[in-house]
């Protein structure tokens, strides 16, 4: 009782016991930026317990904070693996980086690559064998949770992209450059 778990991505408190089930509390923002008001009584969902200080720690950092909802656009089935397209808001998008990290559904997993509208990841057969998204298809709504670090970067050095103050990180490199050459 008390305890957090995450549910598909979101963090949830358990709220009561009653062996096999437990039941959880969200609140109303929780739902309106998940896809939790979507789910019904044989919905399937990705369970976690909450990390313990000092287990081993495997994946990128998950607080179960979802940033909202994606799309899957297509699904591309391969050998070896899936490739999936996801289509997100540009909130989103704008902390989306090829290579780095993003939570589908509370599985951490890593970015092929941007795309005009969202992105795309390519999902071996034991993530899809042993989690929901094997069964995602195009049109399913995904609760997604950008990497914190990134947030964190973006929050702390916002870009400015309007057209007449050219680039913002060009000139925070400039800075860095000068204090750099100062030492």
């Amino acid at each position: 009782m008390g305890d957090s778990v995450s549910v598909s991505g979101a963090c949830l408190t358990v709220i009561l016991i009653a062996k096999p089930k437990f039941q959880v509390e969200a609140t109303k923002q929780t739902v309106e930026s998940t896809n939790i008001s979507g789910w019904h009584s044989s919905t399937k969902v990705n369970l976690e317990r909450a990390l313990k200080v000092g287990d081993r720690f495997g994946g990128h950092m998950v607080q179960g904070h979802i940033d909202g909802t994606g799309k899957i656009t297509k699904v591309r089935y391969m050998a070896g693996s899936n490739e999936y397209s996801v289509e997100v808001p540009n909130y989103i998008r704008e902390l989306v980086v090829s290579k780095g990290s993003i939570t589908i559904d509370g599985v951490s997993l890593t970015i092929v690559g941007k795309t005009k509208l969202g992105f795309k990841l390519m999902i071996i057969p034991f993530t899809l064998e042993n989690t929901t998204l094997g069964v995602l298809k195009p049109g399913e709504k995904v609760n997604i949770e950008t990497d914190i670090v990134f947030r964190w970067l973006a929050e702390r050095y916002p870009q400015d992209h309007s057209e007449n103050n050219g680039d913002a990180w060009d000139a925070n490199s400039t800075n860095i450059t000068e204090i750099y050459r100062e030492d």
